[in-house]
């Protein structure tokens, strides 16, 4: 025997239990670990927690390796580790094609398995009959390859498991958004099968996704390739809503001790210390036993009450298993890891003894974890009587080796063999420290001289994208776009990234690529995006708010950095605006809103920001790994020359000249308000049903016949609108391609001599004949009066109101649909068919004419007409003739082909001479272009050739431009009017689109968020939004109360989400728009403010509307119909300034700006507006109340509206309607009953029972009504909390004890002569009874109680709990009517 130190014996002895009890069950074919003797499944989290004490024996054995033996033991057992780790990668890898295939759908049937064979690591069970998706397992593993590779181990071997385990962190990247069956495998406690989001697997898979970021699977051996790479902005996701929900763990189980690994070793996925410190008190107030901790409320796994017959429960039975549920040592070994790694020895020293006691034997003296303790059968009467009293037994397996490996990991802790350091050696137990306050740098660029110039004059120096090179500025969709390379593996058959998003977290760094560095400019300055973006405040409030999150969430090497653009866009009347200028001038003080800013250069921040590599570019699969791969080359090639390259900007100018006729007016005048629903009147907050489906609902469903892509015979070069999609299909003419987009036109020939010269040389060679086309102008396929809608064209061609040209729009799409042609619609001839040609021609020639110069004149004057028609266009052609291919009408920009019948009568030549002189003397047009692809002519004193490069070589866009048969070989009509038809198509969608544009440059917001809805827009990041909402676990509503409103429960697609918004609202375009605007808002409140959203539960987006409606109202003192006028009119910026300020309450006050907007501004003093609420109703009987009106009035009112719009209650009010409803058969709210039954299947502090009370609620439209309902219960809530009686009966009906309080009110205040007596307390004559009869109080109270209880402090003896309690007394039976009784209403 060799003399040993005292430590190398206790290893030794340490040694021989691991091997006796962890590797004896070691396969040796997988490495895997079987469940039991019996039992051949391997579980993925049990395998990797088990071979946990193998691997910090290792590292003990390697720090005292002062002998041969003992390195080779060291040896031996790190094999072990990596032999169990490879067998678990090569199962996985098996069913690569599942995690392609979860990728693209993340349905629980094609997660990779939760076990596999431990002989052959095959799958073992069915994909349906198992809950395999289980991400935190997939995590765990994600996390201890991690911290096993830093401490030294090689576990991966080649490029292609390095791009596997890639694929694998794509798997795992969205474990905020996806349910899956947890850490217990069972999803809702029920079992029967419902994933539930978990807050261990979002934890979890947070740590795994920080300790994979830039980790080098090859360990100090490995180069650029074998690097995973991870996008910060999806871990930080997973800790946001990991904050939300803790300590809950789910919507079913309120508090779980599996949480003890997130917020412990090995995860440590927690940053904020008090919240670490609040999720282990919860755990151990309400989990812990003497044996162990339960593993959640009213589990029933292995007690003796359950059925073992079935898996599922029934939802009654749950009650049963209250106090009785198994206890598991299991916990105590975590909290000795906790705390060992918290470095309190007492606590370690407590736990450590507590488990000793509850350990098991065995015959030679080892101490074994059982896996659980549960209630003998025979002493559970007695357990549910007295909890924690009486003994239990062993039930499981024995040892429970996830346990007994923990305990082995504490012993070596609590002996000091190991640091805590070595078990964490990637140092996340440190997250929890505080951190330095992070400068968050900002850098500006001009898009051109021009722009750095207008900023040089406010002293404010920048440079231009061209002057900051090489470094090379991006905008986010280029960076997205790179990172679908990485994971790629042909072999494999994996395609990489799906997520096309990237948050502000990646976009602050700069990327290096080869010797190119990268900035990029963050997601929201994207211009493609939605209206929103147009509106220059909020885009700088955005920033705002993305500069404070980057304060919070940064935690990466190096600085921040944000990169933005300012562009001609961005322009205001070709001035820069005020806002930005101030804002500018605050970033370069160096603080913004309490955030540390540096404003500078790029080159400035080259070495104090982080730089990423973005080395996975590299053609490594092809042998070539300096080499970019070929596409990536082909991409950055076409995009850098153009993402950023100047475009032709708009020129819009408002001129003088009116057109010459006027004609008499048909009146579609507020077709737009009509569809409108936000109520604000009427005593019924909320919509009566929905109008009935126009033709509108199913052209705005149906993509028109351009939009289909399998169409498409030419790639456009230009970047188009979101609902177009990236490709639009062309048309062929003839052999004369045009395509029809116009977004951005840039000339890719690099010549003046453009497309439209081309074509007017070919046009002059082969003259056009169309006989009579325009005469019989649809005539055959409709039959309703052609006079109606003739005389709306001409006047849209008229008009230069873009209100007006709004509602004539809405009627036609309301009375022909989206896709009427108007083409050719509206002129002053309306000769028969049977006409003579020559005749026909004489009068038309004058028509053409007249028009041509009309509407250039009207163009000029009609500021700006950047019509989706598209414009005139007059290019010079190669002779120096001027050429008009396209005539222009009035603003509203309808197309019309430029056709003159010769004097002869027979044949139309198009593009003459003589119009286009005559045009000229009217004005010159210049041609601009603009984003929305129109071309507008304006009054200009710039010859037209000059510009004639303007028009992009290839117009393309829904607009139609005139697409002429250019065919010389085939003259006979019916071919060219085929041919003009398909052509010279303009549908009453393009000429939205023109409009839409024109508002959106006029800040007309109203306008544009109706045309924006009709063409259905969508805002890019609805879905995220919702997503955002939903899983910091606040379900949305859409539609108006009561009768329309739709719940979202869980994340939609895009398409549906829209859909279901659509369907909400019937017609009212206007106000869905609103709803997605809103969303978006809601969901940037959600990540910046979470406090605003305390106890709210369901955030109603109709009833929001409705009440920002009604304050509106309240405060401009103006009826219903115009403040939601005023809404709709409302900036992005100032909607969004709205919401804030009814969502946390504040008193505000509306101020007129320029152009009619107006702007909310916070007060400090509540002395705002003298008006009260109460008059909305009829003016007549209010004066006299009016009078007597002091400021305070109102309040309290308004208080209760805002909150019962906001669903928001007390706090623990959900938890003390469990109380209540324990003590009697049921509470009835509006119809609904909540039954006593609930209390059996859920516990106090379950979401799913909130989500019951809340539904009931929610059945309430009326907001001040439903908040009186909510002090009704808190009511109810004292008289059990003070065990006043011990039971309260039957089903209570809640709204009874609401007005019971409200007579006693009346009463009281005809007693006293108070404010009600001028309307509910009255003495009633004939007139007021009918008046009550009809349904409206004189004060125009809801839900007839009175306005002036609403207006009630809850205090004092006149307040409205003071009734309530009274109400309560009177109405319940079972309260003692008369003797003493102790009352304390605190």
């Amino acid at each position: 025997m060799r003399s040993r130190s005292n430590s190398g014996v206790r290893l030794d002895y340490y040694q021989r239990i691991v091997h006796r009890l962890i590797l004896a069950h070691q396969e040796p074919v997988t490495g895997l670990f079987p469940a039991s003797n019996v039992n051949s499944h391997a579980w993925i989290r049990d395998n990797v927690y088990c071979i946990l004490a193998v691997w910090g024996l290792s590292m003990a054995y390697k720090k005292i390796a002062d002998q041969d033996e003992d390195r080779a033991k060291c040896y031996e057992l790190e094999q072990s580790c990596v032999k169990l780790m490879r067998g678990l990668l090569m199962a996985m890898m098996n069913q690569k094609d599942k995690v392609e295939k979860f990728k693209m759908t993340q349905s629980p049937c094609d997660s990779l398995h939760a076990k596999y064979s431990s002989k052959n690591g095959l799958p073992v069970v069915g994909d349906n009959e198992w809950g395999h998706l289980q991400i935190d397992a997939v995590s765990l593993y994600l996390l201890i390859l991690a911290q096993m590779t830093a401490s030294g181990l090689q576990i991966v071997f080649t490029l292609d498991e390095v791009s596997f385990i890639q694929n694998l962190v794509f798997y795992i990247e969205s474990a905020y958004s996806i349910p899956d069956y947890g850490i217990w495998e069972r999803g809702d406690k029920t079992n029967h099968g419902e994933p539930e989001l978990n807050a261990s697997s979002i934890g979890m898979a947070k740590a795994a996704l920080e300790a994979m970021n830039e980790l080098d699977l090859f360990g100090a051996r490995g180069g650029p390739a074998s690097v995973i790479h991870v996008l910060a902005d999806e871990a930080h996701k997973c800790q946001a809503v990991l904050q939300s929900m803790l300590p809950r763990e789910s919507n079913s189980k309120e508090l779980d001790s599996g949480l003890l690994c997130v917020i412990g070793f090995p995860a440590f996925a927690v940053d904020d210390a008090q919240l670490i410190h609040n999720t282990k008190d919860a755990i151990l107030s309400r989990l812990q036993g003497k044996y162990g901790c339960k593993r959640f409320l009213r589990d029933g796994y292995r007690t003796p009450k359950e059925d073992p017959s079935r898996l599922y429960y029934e939802r009654w039975e749950l009650r049963m298993f209250e106090n009785i549920e198994c206890e598991w040592p299991l916990f105590f070994c975590y909290l000795i890891l906790f705390h060992a790694f918290q470095n309190d020895k007492r606590s370690v020293q407590e736990y450590a003894d507590r488990l000793e006691k509850i350990m098991v034997r065995s015959e030679d003296g080892t101490l074994l974890v059982p896996e659980s303790y549960a209630v003998r059968q025979d002493l559970v009467g007695q357990e549910y009587q007295k909890p924690g009293s009486q003994i239990r037994e062993v039930v499981g397996r024995c040892p429970f080796l996830w346990g007994q490996s923990l305990f082995i990991l504490g012993r070596l802790l609590q002996e000091g063999f190991l640091a805590v350091g070595e078990l964490d050696p990637l140092n996340r137990r440190l997250g929890a420290q505080k951190k330095p306050d992070v400068v968050v740098q900002v850098v500006i660029i001009a898009e051109d001289n021009e722009i750095r110039d207008k900023l040089a004059e406010h002293d404010l120096h920048v440079q231009t994208i061209a002057e900051v090179a090489p470094i090379e500025v991006q905008p986010a969709r280029v960076l997205s776009h790179l990172y679908t390379y990485l994971g790629r593996n042909r072999k494999l058959g994996l395609s990489g990234r799906k997520s096309r998003d990237v948050g502000i977290l990646s976009t602050s760094k700069l990327y290096s690529l080869k010797d190119r560095i990268f900035a990029f400019t963050p997601q929201f300055a994207d211009l493609s995006r939605f209206y929103i973006a147009s509106d220059n405040e909020l885009m700088i409030d955005i920033l705002k708010g993305e500069i404070n999150f980057l304060k919070s969430a940064w935690d990466l090497l190096g600085r921040p950095l944000v990169t933005l653009v300012l562009k001609r866009i961005h322009l205001d009347q070709d001035k820069i605006p005020l806002a930005m200028i101030q804002t500018m001038r605050k970033l370069k003080s160096g603080y913004i809103n309490g955030t540390r800013v540096m404003l500078g250069s790029l080159k400035d921040f080259l070495n104090t920001s982080a730089i990423t590599d973005l080395s996975f570019l590299g053609s490594t699969e092809d042998g070539y790994p300096d080499r970019l791969h070929s596409d990536v080359q082909t991409y950055l090639d076409e995009h850098l020359l153009r993402s950023f390259s100047n475009r032709s900007t708009m020129n819009l100018r408002g001129g003088q000249l009116r057109p010459r006729t006027l004609r008499r007016r048909m009146s579609c005048k507020g077709a737009i308000k009509k569809t409108r629903s936000i109520n604000v009147d009427s005593d019924n907050l909320g919509m009566e049903g929905p109008a009935p489906l126009t033709e509108r609902r199913l052209s705005s469903v149906v993509p028109p016949p351009w939009l289909q892509p399998n169409k498409q015979s030419h790639v456009s070069v230009f970047a188009t609108t979101p609902e177009e999609g990236p490709s639009t299909p062309s048309l062929h003419l003839g052999n004369e391609l045009v395509i029809r987009e116009n977004i951005y036109p840039v000339d890719p020939h690099g010549s003046n001599r453009t497309t439209i010269d081309r074509r007017s040389e070919f046009v002059r060679q082969h003259e056009i004949t169309v006989p009579k086309i325009l005469i019989q102008r649809h005539r055959a396929e409709t039959n309703f009066a052609d006079t109606e809608v003739e005389e709306l064209i001409a006047m849209l061609r008229e008009t230069e109101n873009l209100e007006e040209q709004g509602d004539i729009l809405q009627f036609l799409v309301d009375t022909q649909g989206l896709d009427f042609n108007t083409a050719g619609l509206g002129f002053k001839n309306k000769s028969d068919d049977n006409a003579s040609a020559a005749a026909g021609a004489g009068e038309l020639e004058q028509a053409f004419v007249d028009e041509v110069v009309l509407g250039l004149a009207a163009s000029a004057a009609g500021g700006g007409g950047t019509g989706a028609g598209g414009g005139a266009v007059a290019s010079s052609s190669g002779d120096g003739r001027e050429v008009n291919t396209k005539p222009k009408s009035a603003a509203a920009a309808i197309l019309l082909p430029t056709v003159i019948i010769d004097d002869a009568g027979a044949s139309i030549t198009a593009t003459p001479k003589a119009a286009t002189d005559k045009a000229n003397a009217t004005s010159t047009p210049k041609t601009t272009s603009t984003p929305g692809g129109a071309t507008a002519a304006t009054a200009n004193n710039s010859s037209s050739s000059s510009n004639s490069h303007n028009i992009s070589s290839s117009s393309n866009s829904n607009n139609s431009s005139l697409n002429l048969n250019v065919n010389p070989s085939n003259n006979d009509s019916s071919h060219s009017e085929g041919m003009l038809e398909e052509g010279r198509v303009v549908t009453v969608r393009d000429l939205l689109k023109g409009l839409y544009e024109k508002a959106c440059q006029q800040k007309l917001w109203g306008l544009v968020r109706h045309t924006a809805g009709m063409l259905g827009k969508r805002v890019e990041d609805l879905a995220k939004a919702v997503t955002d909402l939903l899983v910091r676990q606040k379900q949305v509503t859409v539609g108006m109360p009561p009768n329309n409103e739709h719940t979202i429960t869980a994340p939609l697609p895009e398409g549906e989400l829209r859909q279901l918004i659509h369907d909400a609202y019937g017609d009212d375009e206007s106000t869905s728009m609103l709803t997605q605007e809103l969303m978006v808002y809601l969901a940037m409140f959600i990540r910046t403010e979470p406090q605003l959203f305390h106890e709210m539960l369901r955030l109603r987006v109709g009833l929001i509307i409705q009440v920002m409606a009604k304050e509106l109202s309240r405060t401009l003192n103006c009826d219903g119909e115009a403040a939601s006028e005023h809404l709709l009119n409302l900036s992005p910026f100032e909607m969004k300034n709205l919401l804030y300020h009814i969502l946390s309450g504040k008193e505000f006050a509306v101020s007129s700006v320029a152009r009619g907007n107006l702007s909310i501004v916070s007060c400090k003093s509540s002395r705002v507006s003298k008006k009260s609420q109460i008059g909305l109703g009829d003016p007549e009987g209010e004066d006299a109340l009016l009078a007597t009106i002091d400021d305070r009035q109102g309040q309290w009112l308004r208080r209760r509206r805002l909150d019962g719009a906001l669903n928001r209650v007390p706090r623990d009010f959900y938890s003390r309607v469990w109380t209540v409803l324990e003590k009697c058969q049921g509470l009835a709210i509006e119809g609904r009953v909540l039954q006593q039954s609930l209390t059996q299947e859920m516990t106090p502090g379950e979401l799913k029972f909130a989500l019951e009370v809340e539904t009931a609620l929610n059945q309430i439209p009326q907001p001040e009504y439903r908040q009186l309902v909510v002090e009704a219960l808190m009511v109810l809530t004292l008289v059990t909390e003070h065990n006043m009686v011990p039971s309260l009966g039957g089903i209570i009906y809640v709204e009874h004890l609401v007005h019971k309080a409200n007579q006693l009110f009346l009463e009281d205040q005809r007693k006293v002569q108070g404010d009600a007596t001028l309307c509910c307390a009255k003495i009633k004559d004939g007139k007021e009874q009918q008046q009550a009869a009809s349904g409206m109080l004189l004060c125009g109270g809801a839900a007839y109680i009175c306005q002036h209880l609403y207006d009630s402090a809850p205090s004092g003896s006149y307040g409205t709990m003071t009734y309530l309690s009274r109400a309560v007394a009177l109405v319940l039976d079972c309260v003692p009517k008369h003797g003493e009784m102790e009352c304390a209403i605190s």
